[in-house]
């Protein structure tokens, strides 16, 4: 983030980093937007070509072939791809979800197995949590896996999974032991070449056209016992109490940038744009508009940049990581819509960045833990 630089981790490391991930962005993600849309995905030789320039995993350590670096390092990525206009790739589900998981909680020969060629971009990983009919709940997750002797056998459905069309590695949520509720859940590593297992089709989003969310289905399908993360079952829905902050102080980074973004390339378009023979810009309603937005805009920076700080310090807790998440995105939608107004008719033409930042940003209230999950959580610690 822009004030990544100020939380303590070495700043002109994170300078080098931020001008070779916009780099890597403005020159292998903005030219391909309309094309990712149309097709739903993202090329998979992206994903090698990020491995290459080594953004991949920029957090896990050296000796797994990530980058050896902090969180700090993922959010700049994060960040750097958000300013791009870019919800295509699946990298933060990949790096910022799915590694951290094998790296706090997988063993030896499970990090060693998955991370390194997670790293180069051979493997694409997917996690896989919710459900047709769980939503946010993930104490109702009903796919089961059954112990037969030296395997697990895994039979459910899983929708809404980012990364799916292409991902290699899924970690999925299921239930190993007897019980409902939060007891007897475990994540467990499939390979998405075993027999049983099934992608289905590309879900038809309003917003995030160029990701590949998709329904997973497992009939029957068999791994080995050891593809328990960590080896112990049952440790599943702590370790997604865990992650879960992590995966959601990502989610109001990009809602920050969301934020900065309109501002940035509306008060660009009002004070090009003229009506009734002055700019737009000089109406009062636009400056006073634009006034709000900004004010919002520098208080959440100001807030998340603080929230990265507690992150990295290891003080994160989850009702704050919940506060974040709440408030950002549920602030994103309000200044990007205002930022839409102002562009009048042309804000809601396709070829104008602030009509895909407008619709991409909904789900963001959604995603994640809705909303109203994000105030169950904060009520939960008054």
């Amino acid at each position: 983030m822009r004030g990544t630089e100020e939380t303590g981790t070495d700043a002109a490391d994170l300078a080098a980093l931020r001008e070779l991930a916009r780099v890597f962005c403005e020159r292998e993600l903005v030219p391909h937007q309309e094309r990712w849309r149309e097709q739903h995905k993202v090329d998979r030789e992206l994903w090698h070509r990020a491995g290459r320039a080594g953004l991949l995993c920029l957090s896990i350590p050296e000796e797994y072939g990530g980058g050896g670096g902090t969180y700090a390092h993922e959010a700049v990525l994060v960040e750097e791809q958000a300013r791009a206009g870019d919800t295509a790739w699946g990298v933060a589900v990949h790096s910022t979800v799915a590694a951290p998981y094998l790296l706090a909680y997988g063993t030896p020969e499970q990090r060693r197995a998955w991370l390194p060629p997670m790293a180069t971009g051979e493997v694409v990983a997917a996690i896989a949590m919710t459900e047709p009919g769980t939503g946010s709940d993930l104490k109702a997750v009903a796919t089961r896996a059954r112990r037969e002797g030296d395997e697990y056998v895994i039979s459910g459905s899983k929708t809404f999974i980012t990364n799916a069309t292409q991902a290699d590695l899924v970690i999925v949520v299921a239930r190993t032991g007897p019980g409902e509720g939060a007891h007897g859940l475990s994540l467990i590593l499939v390979e998405s070449d075993r027999p049983g297992f099934r992608r289905g089709r590309v879900l038809e989003k309003i917003g995030q056209r160029g990701q590949d969310a998709s329904e997973l289905f497992l009939d029957e399908v068999r791994v080995p016992a050891d593809r328990v993360l960590g080896g112990e079952p049952g440790r599943g829905f702590a370790q997604l109490m865990e992650q879960l902050p992590q995966e959601r102080l990502t989610i109001a980074i990009t809602a920050v940038v969301a934020m900065e973004t309109a501002v940035e390339s509306t008060l660009a378009y009002t004070k090009e744009r003229t009506a009734f023979g002055r700019r737009v810009f000089d109406f009062q309603n636009t400056r006073f508009t634009l006034a709000e937005a900004a004010t919002e805009a520098r208080v959440a920076r100001t807030f998340l940049d603080d929230c990265l700080a507690r992150h990295l310090r290891g003080e994160l807790d989850a009702a704050t990581a919940a506060m974040a998440k709440y408030w950002t995105t549920e602030r994103a939608s309000r200044v990007v819509d205002q930022c839409l107004q102002l562009h009048g008719g042309y804000g809601y033409m396709a070829e104008y960045p602030i009509s895909h930042l407008w619709v991409d940003q909904r789900v963001q209230r959604i995603y994640g833990g809705t909303t109203e999950i994000m105030k169950e959580v904060i009520s939960r610690q008054l």
